[in-house]
């Protein structure tokens, strides 16, 4: 069922209009609207597929209605209806945001068709903005304890926005699958996410890694590289493990937050870059800064929001839950029928001290299934899941 709002002052041609509609579609379900006013007033309480509008309108024309209602819900598809006097008007609306315009008298082909067109680009638009918020299976955020529901409460607030993150927490929790959950539910998912492990680098080509390096910059710098900056414009960048990253390699990160600009190493040219920036470390940085290893500034900057994802033993609840996830993924992968877990065997994988938090977990549940019969039981965990 496609919603249509008519706004339009002349009942005779509200008239025509519905009858027109609702004959060639019986999946239109057509509302009427006389002035602008309470056009507004029927687009903020309803959700509508398309939005037919009259240009000279009384209390409110055309073009204030179109303009207001773009900033309650954008979304909104508008055709404008105009008279001959008022193509002028009709084309300033398109670019306003407007679908299209028809004039008077309609004729009925081009009405059909433009409506017709019009319901089926705002169908794709809203299957993709679903699509948008669906993650990879390979990113899933497996748990329903109060942590994970609350983080998962965060991600969808946050994610819509352009505002930095910090990830922190242990080992093995999960802070990557944050990060990749913050890009595929944002505006960015269709830009590249460039992952940087900050520990993995060392300190004297961190900066070159991150900003590049023109021809010549230093002994092994045979040709001019792009950093992962620029690799990264339009999209996201996670800089995983930044507590391990040099003072200097963080100055040169807090001006490029400050400046959405970068250089390369061996040339003062700047590069404009749009980036969303994603942090995360298993480092207290507070006590970092107080040792003069982390730049106070730039942990502001990265921290516009915190998140912090709990160690597994934190969240044992989430374990049944994440032990059939890891058994439906791993028989999948080796191509193995999905073995079955006895509920005392849960039970005492429960009660572990899980210091390894998830990856250990997964490690241990491979190995249950490698080694285990064809129902993992209890005596199989004490046998092959012993630290």
């Amino acid at each position: 069922m496609s919603k249509i709002l008519i706004i339009e002052d002349e009942a005779a041609i509200r008239r025509v209009l519905v009858k027109i509609l609702t004959e060639e579609n019986a999946q239109y379900q057509v509302e009427e609207a006389e002035d602008g006013l309470q056009g507004i007033e029927k687009i903020k309480n309803n959700d509508y597929d398309l939005v037919l509008c009259d240009i000279k309108l009384p209390k409110m024309d055309g073009v204030e209605v179109l303009e207001a209602a773009k900033k309650i819900k954008p979304e909104t598809t508008f055709v404008m209806i105009s008279g001959h006097g008022d193509l002028e008007t009709a084309v300033q609306t398109m670019r306003l945001g407007a679908f299209d315009y028809i004039s008077k008298p309609p004729d009925l082909n081009r009405l059909l068709n433009t409506v017709r067109i019009a319901v089926d680009t705002k169908k794709l638009v809203t299957e993709n903005t679903i699509l948008k918020k669906k993650v990879s299976k390979n990113y899933e955020m497996i748990g329903e304890s109060p942590a994970i529901s609350k983080i998962k409460s965060m991600i969808d607030k946050v994610a819509q926005t352009d505002a930095r993150v910090l990830i922190t927490g242990p080992n093995g929790t999960g802070k990557e699958l944050v990060a990749h959950w913050l890009h595929q539910k944002s505006e960015r998912s269709s830009g590249p996410m460039v992952e940087v492990n900050c520990a993995a680098i060392p300190s004297e080509l961190i900066e070159s890694e991150l900003f590049g390096h023109v021809k010549g910059a230093f002994t092994s710098a045979v040709k001019d590289r792009e950093g992962k900056f620029e690799a990264a414009n339009k999209g996201t960048i996670f800089l995983d493990e930044i507590g391990d990253m040099s003072l200097s390699a963080q100055a040169k990160v807090l001006r490029a937050l400050q400046e959405s600009k970068v250089s390369r190493v061996g040339i003062d040219k700047d590069i404009k870059v749009d980036v969303r920036v994603i942090a995360a470390t298993n480092k207290n940085l507070k006590e970092e800064i107080e040792a003069g290893k982390f730049r106070e500034d730039l942990y502001h900057r990265l921290a516009v929001i915190l998140i912090e994802v709990p160690a597994l033993n934190d969240r044992r609840e989430d374990i049944p839950l994440l032990i059939e996830f890891f058994t439906s993924k791993i028989s999948e992968e080796q191509g193995s029928t999905q073995k079955k877990f006895m509920p005392k065997a849960i039970s005492l994988l429960q009660k572990y001290d899980w210091t390894g938090n998830i990856r250990e977990l997964r490690n241990v549940v491979e190995r249950l299934i490698i080694l285990g019969g064809d129902e993992v039981s209890e005596e199989d965990v004490k046998l092959f899941a012993s630290k």
